[in-house]
């Protein structure tokens, strides 16, 4: 498992909040690799898209809040 650090994004309700991303799948794909993440201090889930290992992953979807 990896554990990613990063801002919330530009569509995120929460200003300003430290979000430690823990990947919980990837799926290479033809445009390279699908990245689950799922944040471990506030459950917010996310997917990315990382199309060089050289490269940081784009979000691909909006935060998704914690499951209930």
């Amino acid at each position: 498992m990896t554990v990613l650090h990063d801002r919330a994004g530009a569509g995120s309700t929460r200003d300003e909040q430290l979000h430690d991303w823990l990947v919980e799948s990837r799926h290479d794909i033809s445009t390279g690799t699908v990245v689950y993440v799922c944040c471990t201090r506030c459950g917010v889930r996310r997917v990315e898209l990382q199309e060089s290992p050289w490269l940081p992953p784009l979000a691909i979807s909006r935060e998704l809040p914690q499951r209930r």
